[in-house]
């Protein structure tokens, strides 16, 4: 018959296996395309609601006119969101579903951070939440839903939350804390 390990090896085995996997999800997560800038964008604001990401491939080259340093980008044509180091690297790109009423392109920071879960103006149960600034009367914000789904809002909901994947919220909330530089292009 087997020697019996103690149950201290058994704690202790799957302990390391745990933070191995942890290490391994982190490096994968922290890792994003590095691809050269793509053409500037046009100015034009625009407020627009899709049922989901686009599913054909967007481009995912940082917009040449989204500034210089550490900063999340914003393309409010491309739905797409790029997390930018203070080397100017992009560190992840994801695409988001956006609120009813879009942001101004320009310059805004993370003014607030609320873990959640709250109920956002939808109705939906929301986490990760990171307000970035305010178009008429409207809060603009990042948040992801608690269920992971992003349902267009409704037509008659005026909205300015824009919808994340649970991983990507995730990624969004370790890297923007309060006072980050939020860069919204066309």
């Amino acid at each position: 018959m087997p020697a019996r390990l103690p149950s201290w090896v058994w704690v202790t085995g799957l302990t390391v296996g745990a933070v191995a996997a942890v290490v391994v999800l982190a490096v994968q997560a922290d890792r994003g395309p590095h691809p050269a800038p793509t053409a500037a964008v046009s100015p034009t604001p625009r407020a627009t609601a899709s049922p989901s990401p686009s599913a054909s491939p967007a481009p995912t080259g940082v917009p040449d006119d989204s500034g210089t340093g550490r900063r999340i980008v914003y393309s409010v044509d491309r739905h797409r969101v790029w997390l930018i180091d203070a080397s100017d690297a992009s560190r992840r790109t994801f695409s988001v579903w956006p609120g009813t009423v879009a942001p101004d392109p320009g310059s805004y920071t993370v003014s607030l951070r609320k873990e959640g879960p709250i109920t956002g103006s939808d109705g939906v149960k929301i986490q990760n939440i990171l307000y970035f600034g305010v178009k008429s009367g409207v809060n603009l914000a990042f948040s992801n839903a608690l269920d992971g789904a992003s349902p267009p809002p409704a037509a008659t909901q005026t909205t300015g939350g824009i919808r994340l994947r649970t991983a990507d919220g995730t990624a969004l909330w370790a890297f923007g804390t309060t006072g980050t530089k939020v860069t919204v292009v066309e």
